[in-house]
């Protein structure tokens, strides 16, 4: 299969997703929203996926790309090809759907716990550690099933259309590269009790590798959905 990407910052890229699809056999192209680069045709494509970005008002307000990306997105959710949004892409798939996207209570960075909902239907470990890195949260849009919650934020992600279409709020595509990139060039969260210190983030890179096949449990369950 081959795979839209669309990027929307130089610091925020698909890190671990990419690895993946190149293990699978898949090909993709990234399109650098931020950079100039036009949103691609979903005709020329099996999948889109929908990657980290900058905070609710953070988006210059002279940029087009908001607008059409949000057209390709509304088009991926009436077709029947596999859409994931992770970070600002969930939140955009998730307004799509019609859900409210809002600040949330607390900012959560670094390492923390996600409880799996009761009904979600995610192949998923009962509770597991996944980096995160957010401030804005969204709710859970309409025939949708949730993944789970944290302390942080209690909607860490869902799906739609029987898997096909997934959201995460948290980042299990995460390197200790990306995080690092994450630290180094995006305005910081602010403080708070689920606000991790560099240190403590990247002090033990065995986390992500442990987070690593949570990835390709849920990636292989995505794609799965659109061949049943």
């Amino acid at each position: 299969m081959h795979f839209h990407l669309l990027q929307h910052s130089p610091h925020q890229g698909p890190a671990r997703i990419a690895d993946w699809l190149d293990s699978m056999g898949h090909s993709h192209t990234v399109f650098h929203l931020h950079d100039g680069e036009l949103t691609p045709r979903l005709a020329d494509a099996d999948g889109l996926i929908v990657l980290d970005g900058p905070d609710e008002g953070q988006v210059d307000p002279q940029a087009t790309w908001p607008r059409d990306e949000n057209k390709l997105i509304d088009r991926a959710l009436d077709g029947r090809k596999p859409l994931l949004g992770v970070g600002y892409g969930a939140r955009r798939i998730a307004e799509a759907l019609g859900a409210v996207v809002s600040r949330g209570t607390h900012a959560a960075s670094g390492w923390h716990s996600v409880r799996l909902a009761p009904q979600s239907p995610f192949d998923l470990p009962e509770t597991f550690e996944a980096f995160m890195w957010h401030r804005d949260i969204f709710a859970l849009p309409d025939d949708a099933l949730p993944l789970g919650g944290s302390e942080a934020g209690p909607m860490q992600g869902f799906s739609w259309d029987a898997q096909r279409v997934i959201g995460l709020l948290f980042h299990i595509e995460a390197t200790p590269a990306s995080a690092a990139a994450m630290l180094d060039h995006l305005p910081a969260l602010g403080g708070g009790p689920y606000v991790q210190s560099r240190r403590a983030m990247l002090a033990d890179t065995r986390r992500f590798d442990r987070q690593a096949p949570l990835l390709d449990r849920l990636l292989a369950q995505w794609l799965a959905s659109v061949r049943r």
